[in-house]
């Protein structure tokens, strides 16, 4: 059964019934809650909503991108990942659109107008494809999620893109959360400190967009022989007489669970939120096939829930006419050498049948 779609319909409901009118940055104003806890076992399927289809490939590709510390858009608009692209569209127009005498570093000759004039959105998205030097530029976010995970506290410039590949700009002595968590883990699974958090007070006025979920902690805990026994069935090395902890160790089942509970502060309900659940759980099952434990639950603690008014009548269709009873999928990938080497083509997502997606439904930026 599709019980992440359950457990979403039930707090758009929540929403649509006691949501407050407020007032927001876009002017398109919002039905609004305060404080609300979704919770997901992970032993019911990948937390992927079937009610109407997700676009998995960008939620993949915008983890990694986080994963890899990369704060430009670059290489999101390679993977064919466009989520990002509106922020540094803004910036990029505003500088733009203000200058008095044509710069034809940022501006075109158009020549069908006759005119000097600023790139739309989609030359813009290719010039970043194809100019490094104009994407250096006019890609870079700041110092968003991927810095804050795996640099915090480290120097930032605009030429900051991604360590991992070393290519316009590179780490400068920060702390990389993720590494530590990963060692942590392995080492004191028990700690009450695997946190990571991207809420940096010192560098907001650097981001392009402060985090919206701005951090998450991990917790662990010791599986039954029981639980264990379950998990060996799966072995071909299983044997049923089995009934101690070694005998599972010298296979290699999993002795330990994980959980995952991030903190959100502004949710996009209708269009964010269901994006932001599978992301979450799709690091959860990363991290613990990293560190070989079994994902056990996800906890999503939002601040501001919110439903765009634009969004309403969508989110109503959603809660009356939709299927929540669907099957939900099952993620299969396979571990690489380290949590950092993993490609989008890497995951797959096997028995997803979503229902159809709405067509057109407003961005509110």
């Amino acid at each position: 059964m599709g019980y992440i779609d359950k457990t979403y319909n039930e707090l758009l409901e929540k929403i649509l019934k006691e949501g407050k009118n407020k007032k927001d940055r876009t002017n398109t104003g919002t039905l609004s809650l305060f404080g609300y806890q979704i919770r997901y076992n992970m032993k019911q399927g990948f937390p992927l909503l079937t009610t109407k289809k997700m676009y998995y490939k960008g939620i993949i590709t915008e983890l990694l991108w986080f994963l890899n510390g990369d704060t430009n858009i670059k290489y999101l608009v390679d993977n064919g990942c466009n989520i990002w692209n509106d922020n540094s569209y803004k910036k990029y127009s505003m500088y733009a659109g203000n200058l008095e005498e044509p710069d034809y570093d940022v501006h075109v000759e158009d020549v069908q107008e006759n005119r000097v004039r600023i790139l739309t959105e989609k030359e813009f998205v290719e010039r970043i494809k194809t100019d490094d030097g104009f994407a250096k530029k006019w890609g870079e976010l700041g110092p968003i999620y991927g810095k804050q995970w795996r640099d915090w506290g480290g120097e930032f410039s605009s030429g900051h893109w991604n360590s991992k590949t070393n290519k316009l700009g590179a780490y400068f002595g920060g702390v990389d959360q993720i590494k530590n968590l990963i060692e942590q883990l392995k080492t004191n699974p028990d700690s009450r400190r695997l946190m990571v958090n991207a809420w940096n007070v010192g560098e907001l006025d650097q981001m392009t967009l402060p985090p919206c979920h701005y951090g998450f902690q991990v917790y662990t805990r010791e599986l039954s022989l029981n639980e264990r026994h379950r998990l060996a069935e799966k072995s071909d090395d299983f044997d049923n007489t089995w009934n101690d902890h070694q005998e599972f160790d010298d296979i290699d089942i999993p002795r330990r669970a994980i959980s995952l509970m991030w903190n959100q502060r502004s949710v996009d309900t209708f269009l964010g939120l269901p994006f932001n659940i599978a992301s979450y759980g799709l690091l959860l099952e990363i991290i613990a096939k990293e560190v070989n434990m079994v994902p056990d639950e996800l906890i999503g603690n939002l601040g501001d829930v919110h439903l765009y008014n634009n969004h309403i009548t969508y989110a109503e269709e959603q809660v009356t006419m939709r299927d929540t009873t669907i099957e939900s999928p099952e993620l299969v990938f396979n571990k690489k050498n380290n949590i950092f080497d993993y490609n989008v083509e890497d995951f797959e997502f096997d028995n997803y049948k979503p229902q159809p997606n709405w067509k057109n439904v407003p961005i509110a930026v």
